[in-house]
């Protein structure tokens, strides 16, 4: 059974006319008459009374009619979503993401932009450190994922882009000897304690802390490791040691605290999306082009 046989006993089955249906089908009265014939062959049943002056369905017909309308709009239907699919226009996408993205509007911009976008698509959204998510990412747990530049190098499979750099700050107790200091280099910390992110979480600021450090000459003194950025924050409040965190993270509004900039070399860290080079779905790649649009 051809969905086009089906289409042309509609046809004739709508207009009651073998000459009507094959003017509105752009093809030839024989041709139509030989489909329905092959039609009605094809399935074992009579669809049509015919004499030269009228044409009728026969109650198989009627039936049949009803059933037909239904296959066309679901082969209609199953074309349209394999086309939005083709076009990454439908589907899920699982989005990883670090602790810091979500203070940036580049990440709400992004999200917002796509779901206008591609309102069929579902969003699922994993909050994992930078490293959890390569690793995610690469045993396609996750499809991709913001993440901040690795410390370690980068896994051939992988492909990073670009979308924000931000500078890093240092973090101390509004009573602190650099409170109110616009800015301080890494070799001002010589001797101060620092609040960090667990190692263990697999953060890239853990390892680039330290490499910044040495690069000044020094080992960081570590008071405290914790997961949550705002709990560094509000342990700097009162009084625990200083920190070193991405500028974005000032907007926590903690009292007790000032910033100043971190002016030595490498000091800041970029918001990146990962994603896997030879598995770029056309969902994937709708997404990196909102995401690299913004």
């Amino acid at each position: 059974m051809e969905l086009r046989h089906l289409r042309y006993f509609v046809a004739v089955a709508e207009d009651l006319s073998f000459t009507h249906a094959a003017k509105r089908l752009h093809i030839g009265q024989p041709p139509l008459s030989q489909a329905i014939k092959a039609l009605e062959e094809d399935i074992g049943a009579q669809l049509f009374e015919r004499s030269r002056r009228w044409v009728r369905l026969t109650e198989a017909g009627t039936l049949f009619l009803h059933d037909a309308r239904q296959i066309l709009s679901l082969a209609t239907t199953a074309a349209q979503s394999a086309r939005r699919a083709q076009n990454g226009e439908i589907g899920e996408l699982n989005i990883g993401f670090n602790s810091s993205t979500p203070f940036t509007s580049t990440f709400a911009n992004t999200i917002n932009a796509y779901r206008s976008q591609f309102p069929r698509v579902t969003l699922h959204f994993f909050e994992l450190p930078t490293m959890q998510q390569i690793d995610a990412i690469r045993a396609r747990k996750i499809d991709l994922g913001f993440v901040r530049p690795p410390e370690t190098k980068i896994p051939r499979d992988m492909h990073l882009i670009k979308l924000l750099s931000s500078p890093l700050v240092v973090i101390c107790p509004s009573n602190h000897r650099l409170a109110g200091t616009p800015s301080v280099v890494m070799k001002d910390l010589v001797h101060e304690h620092f609040v960090m992110f667990l190692k263990s979480e697999g953060t890239t600021i853990y390892p680039q802390i330290h490499r910044l450090c040495k690069n000044a000459g020094f080992i960081p003194k570590i008071a405290l490791e914790v997961r949550e950025a705002g709990t560094i924050i509000g342990l700097v409040a009162a009084g625990c040691g200083i920190a070193i965190l991405p500028e974005l993270f000032t907007c926590i509004d903690i009292k007790n605290i000032s910033h100043s900039l971190l002016l030595d070399a490498d000091a800041s860290t970029d918001l990146m999306v990962a994603y896997r080079k030879r598995d770029i779905s056309p969902l994937i790649k709708s997404f990196i082009n909102t995401a690299t649009a913004r």
